[in-house]
């Protein structure tokens, strides 16, 4: 039997417990190690802030990059179908005038007296643009284009200029004007021209109505802007001063929109979802309390008058030879003592001048009638008068008119004559 020491037998098992343990964590490292290398490619992509190289599937280096998504589509409706078709038919329009310059420039001259002004042998004539507006082409006839705009947009000038929407230029001239509709014709080239506007029937309008305008508000800078919005009403009027002396001359028929309206926007194009050209867009109610009232006149208004602007350069309109003051403009007095009128007649017409040999001379009219009723229609102003002449009305028709004179009622008729053949 042998012996052996209690103390040397603690140590071997000791000893053998160490080496199991290391043995164990060996193992264990290299076990782990081969899990993080099996499951490292594919954990990669979640670690924050990976801006790390990898190797691809087919062996390649790729950088690992973040971007926004982001998706493409392209958008069609009524809206951008309709513009496509006719946007290409509103121009811009420049208003160029003669100016006087001197040497230096638009600066007035200076010397020791101070800052003279006038003219001076080194001052010198030149054109330059002062207002801008659009236009509609709305007729190709051989080498000849026709454009409709506001007369205002084309007054006063010395040279028209046409820019299209490639950004081209070229001078046009001036066919005709008619100041009481704010209508123009003028011509260019049809060699650049690819697109007429088509005209639509204003008298089929309805209230809320998609209408889109086209044009070019607060000049070239903002070209072929478009907005939209409806027709807020069809049977409106506008009153306006022609000769900007503080006094109505006319009522405009214009259709009322709350698509935007601005300067520059004068002479474009209202249209309907059909692409067709149902206004010329000409005016806007211009006050800090207001907004959305923007005004165009109705084709079927303008079409009479571009034609005939078109083929003879002005509107012939029929006159009956008189000049006119409203009653309401006549103090009570003079309506009670000079004219005798009834007290009940509170509005009309007075003729104050009579042209000499005019048809309404030979028609027996005389100073001082009041007219206040043509053909039927009772008449208050001179503004019911012309609408009556102007829009329904010929050379050559007869017209009966009921008049008061010295405070009774008389009846008479006259020829209806071309108004720029009387002679003051």
């Amino acid at each position: 039997m042998g012996y052996y020491d209690q103390d040397e037998t603690k140590t071997r098992r000791k000893d053998g417990s160490k080496a199991g343990y290391f043995l164990s964590g060996i193992i264990g490292v290299i076990v782990g190690a081969l899990l993080v290398w099996l499951l490292l490619p594919s954990m990669v992509d979640y670690l924050p802030n990976n801006n790390s190289a990898r190797v691809s599937s087919s062996g390649s280096s790729t950088a690992n990059k973040t971007s926004t998504p982001q998706v493409s589509t392209e958008v069609s409706t009524n809206v951008t179908d309709t513009v496509a078709k006719t946007k290409d038919a509103v121009v811009g329009i420049t208003n160029i005038q003669q100016t006087q310059t001197d040497l230096w420039g638009d600066l007035p001259f200076q010397d020791g007296g101070g800052i003279t002004g006038g003219n001076d042998k080194n001052d010198q004539d030149s054109s330059e643009p002062v207002g801008s507006g659009s236009g509609v082409i709305y007729k190709k006839v051989g080498n000849k284009a026709y454009i409709v705009t506001n007369n205002h947009v084309v007054e006063g000038a010395k040279t028209l200029e046409v820019t299209f929407s490639d950004g081209s230029k070229e001078q046009a001239k001036l066919v005709g004007t008619d100041i009481w509709t704010d209508l123009a014709v003028i011509s260019i080239s049809s060699k650049k021209v690819k697109t007429v506007a088509t005209f639509g029937d204003s008298d089929k309008l309805k209230q809320g109505e998609t209408a889109i305008a086209i044009g070019n508000p607060l000049g070239l800078d903002f070209y072929g802007s478009v907005t939209t919005g409806v027709i807020s009403g069809t049977d409106r009027t506008v009153p306006v001063d022609l000769n900007e002396d503080g006094t109505e001359d006319w009522q405009e028929e214009v259709l009322q929109t709350d698509a935007a309206i601005n300067p520059g926007n004068s002479g474009g194009a209202l249209i309907n979802l059909a692409g067709q050209v149902i206004g010329i867009n000409s005016m806007k109610i211009s006050e800090s309390a207001v907004e959305g009232l923007g005004f165009a006149i109705p084709i079927n208004s303008a079409i009479p008058v571009i034609d005939e602007l078109q083929q003879t350069g002005k509107v012939v309109r029929p006159s009956m030879g008189v000049s006119l003051i409203d009653l309401t403009d006549v103090p009570a007095y003079h309506q009670s003592q000079t004219l005798k009128l009834p007290p009940e007649v509170t509005a009309g017409i007075v003729v104050s001048q009579v042209v000499k040999n005019s048809s309404a001379e030979k028609a027996g009219i005389q100073k001082y009638d009041v007219i206040v009723e043509m053909d039927g229609e009772k008449v208050d102003n001179s503004i019911d008068l012309r609408k009556i002449l102007y829009n329904k009305k010929h050379v050559g028709d007869h017209i009966k008119l009921k008049v008061y004179r010295d405070g009774k009622l008389v009846q008479k008729t006259l020829t209806l004559e071309d108004s720029s053949k009387l002679k003051q």
